[in-house]
C-alpha cells in the first residue's frame, strides 16, 4: 500500500509518520500493493483531526476523527476503518476479487444549468469514474464513504442512477425516465 501523509497547519514528527504507517500496515493483507492511503492531519486551535482515505480498485474507505491528541485520533480512525472492513467483509471480498472492478466505464462530467432568475455559485466541481455496479454495491459504497447519496451506473440497465439515504433510515433509488 502506498501511503501519503500530509499535515495541514502542522509539521508532523517522524515518529507520528512511522506510527501511522505501522498501524496502516495491518490492512496490507486486505488491499493490493497498488492501493493508496492518504492520511491528512489538521490542527485547529487545540483540536487535532486525522482523516484517512484508502482507495483500492474503485473502492474507497474513509474515516475521520478529532481529538485533543493526534495519536488518539489516529487510533480512533484506524479502529473505525477496521470496523468498516469487518462489517462488509463478505461483500468486499467479492468486490475486491471480482474482475468487474477492473472496468472503469466513463468519467461523469458535471454540467451546469443556468437559471435566468438567480445566479448560483459552484464552489467545487468533482470528476470521478462511474463504474457499473448493482444497487446493493452502490449502497455499500455510499455507506463506506459516509455520504447521503451515491451516483453509479446500474449494472442491469446501463443507466446512471443515484441511491440516497432517506430520513427514516431506509434507502431510495433515482432512475432516469426516458420519454
Amino acid at each position: 500500500m502506498k501511503i501519503t501523509i500530509t499535515g495541514r497547519k502542522v509539521n508532523l514528527r517522524d515518529n507520528f509518520k512511522e506510527l501511522a504507517k505501522k498501524k496502516l500496515s495491518r490492512f496490507d493483507r486486505i488491499f493490493d500493493e497498488d492501493a493508496q492511503a492518504n492520511v491528512v492531519v489538521t490542527v485547529e486551535r487545540n483540536r487535532q483531526t486525522v482523516e484517512i482515505t484508502i482507495r483500492n480498485r474503485g473502492i474507497i474507505f474513509r474515516a475521520e476523527s478529532t481529538d485533543f491528541e493526534m495519536n488518539d485520533a489516529l487510533d480512533q480512525v484506524i479502529s473505525s476503518l477496521g470496523r468498516q472492513i469487518r462489517k462488509n467483509k463478505s461483500r468486499l471480498e467479492k468486490q475486491i476479487h471480482s474482475a468487474a472492478l477492473d472496468q472503469y466505464v466513463e468519467e461523469y462530467l458535471h454540467s451546469q444549468e443556468e437559471d435566468d432568475t438567480q445566479d448560483y455559485q459552484i464552489v467545487r466541481t468533482k470528476h470521478f469514474f462511474v463504474k457499473p455496479m448493482t444497487t446493493d454495491e452502490a449502497i455499500l459504497q455510499m455507506n463506506l464513504l459516509d455520504h447521503q447519496f451515491f451516483l453509479f451506473r446500474n449494472e442491469d440497465n446501463g443507466a446512471i442512477n443515484v441511491v440516497y439515504k432517506r430520513k427514516d433510515g431506509n434507502y431510495g433509488l433515482l432512475e432516469p425516465d426516458v420519454e
